[in-house]
């Protein structure tokens, strides 16, 4: 006699995403888990992502075909063709309101709308791993990692930097782990220059930054060469690692916000630090706010007021002049600030005028000014393609004025040609948190090493 054999259906799910926590999400918790059927991701929030292909590769042995990548305006549709029972939604720096409206849609659809947490996600590393992360793009993540870098390099450590991803090339299988220690692995990862502000500075300290799209692949990779590992978290995301020390940075400029994006929250509720940053150029009134509320939602936290004061080499040729900002694109973009560090040492400096840089955009450039109406005495540094670099350039080239202050935390001058004068921003976080993270770490070392 043979027994019946029962064949349970998969669930047909859907991963909303920005190629990023939306691939972290599936490699955790959906490939090779035949409970359950992936049959899409949608794409928004970075131009040029969608219309792509998760490749088989990376799938795993339940998608021989790979997973197809469509843009988010489809997931209704897609919800309904393919009965859809669950949408996991996997991208950040979100008011709540955004959210909930996104989970209305799915809702309405149909579908159920689910938000992943740390126990299904974050991986276990064989070393000590210290994440940095923050409730909002352009709080200053990035600097506080390179702190921490040097301060435990300075200490006789073999310290690894991991990157949240930023997968944006065409071949997914080609950016799957990513080692970047010079600029010819920029240029052969063919990175964006969103890429480029976040990795180029750790290249310049001569320091190793992983990044891609398989995170337990890369955490292995640099585990071989690390004894402390450092996540540098992106976006507002919270960490993909399982984490010995959490220091989440908060912003000022936008009190408020660490209790009501998403996950920003979620990144304030895990914190053992809270660094309050840019206090040498935030309002005593939106630093007091920020202050209460981390109080309030990490009660156990230390906290620490950084300053993030900005340099510019030879600052005093653009004092009474006319000058061109451009300032990191997703501070602006998606991050939602009206002006950034470059904003901010033009003024310091002395600069005559800064002028609007909308009439002399072109192409996509033109269109982010129209997609993100509250920018307008900024120019963002979008770079998602080589035909938007080139746009970029042009657009620069058109501008009223042969001073260009540049705000973007890596060489401008590498990527575009011109003849105007660049005058680079360097920001770097304040001595005195600089010290008081000094401490914080010769604790964290007597506990895990």
């Amino acid at each position: 006699m043979h027994e019946d054999v029962i064949v349970m259906d998969r669930t047909k799910v859907i991963i909303m995403g920005a190629a990023g926590r939306d691939f972290h999400n599936f490699n955790t918790h959906f490939r090779d888990n035949d409970r359950y059927e992936v049959v899409a991701f949608t794409a928004t929030q970075i131009p040029f992502i969608e219309e792509r292909l998760y490749p088989p590769e990376l799938a795993g042995k339940l998608y021989p075909d790979g997973i197809r990548i469509f843009p988010e305006e489809k997931i209704i549709q897609l919800i309904k063709e393919h009965k859809v029972e669950q949408v996991i939604f996997a991208y950040s720096d979100l008011p709540y309101s955004y959210v909930m409206h996104m989970s209305s849609i799915v809702n309405a659809a149909g579908a159920d709308f689910i938000l992943m947490g740390t126990q299904n996600t974050m991986i276990k590393s064989t070393k000590p791993l210290i994440a940095v992360c923050a409730v909002r793009t352009g709080c200053g993540k990035s600097q506080t990692s390179r702190a921490l870098l040097k301060l435990l390099r300075d200490k006789g450590h073999k310290v690894v930097a991991i990157r949240h991803p930023m997968p944006y090339d065409d071949d997914l299988n080609h950016q799957a782990v990513e080692r970047l220690a010079t600029y010819e692995d920029l240029d052969n990862y063919r990175c964006t220059i969103e890429e480029r502000e976040e990795y180029e500075k750790y290249v310049d300290m001569g320091a190793v930054i992983y990044a891609g799209v398989d995170y337990e692949a890369i955490l292995r990779e640099a585990e071989k060469e690390a004894d402390i590992i450092i996540w540098d978290g992106g976006n507002n995301d919270f960490s993909f690692y399982h984490t010995d020390l959490f220091i989440t940075v908060t912003d000022p400029h936008r009190a408020g916000h660490e209790s009501s994006y998403y996950p920003g929250e979620v990144n304030m509720r895990l914190a053992d630090i809270v660094l309050v940053n840019k206090v040498d150029t935030a309002d005593q009134a939106a630093i007091d706010k920020v202050t209460a509320n981390s109080k309030a939602i990490a009660p156990n936290a230390r906290i620490i007021l950084a300053k993030s004061p900005v340099n510019i080499e030879n600052g005093d040729a653009i004092k009474g002049q006319k000058v061109l900002v451009v300032e990191d694109g997703p501070t602006l973009t998606h991050g939602g600030m009206e002006y950034g560090a470059g904003f901010v040492a033009a003024k310091q400096y002395g600069a005559g005028q800064i002028i609007d840089p909308r009439p002399f955009a072109v192409g996509t450039i033109k269109g982010t000014f129209d997609k993100f109406p509250h920018l307008h005495d900024i120019l963002p540094a979008m770079g998602y393609s080589d035909q938007q670099v080139l746009e970029l350039e042009d657009s620069i080239n058109k501008a009223d004025t042969d001073h260009v202050v540049v705000g973007t935390p890596f060489n401008l001058g590498r990527l575009i040609k011109t003849d105007k004068h660049l005058y680079p921003v360097t920001y770097e976080l304040g001595q005195d948190a600089v010290r008081e993270l000094d401490q914080v770490l010769d604790d964290f070392l007597k506990k895990h090493m």
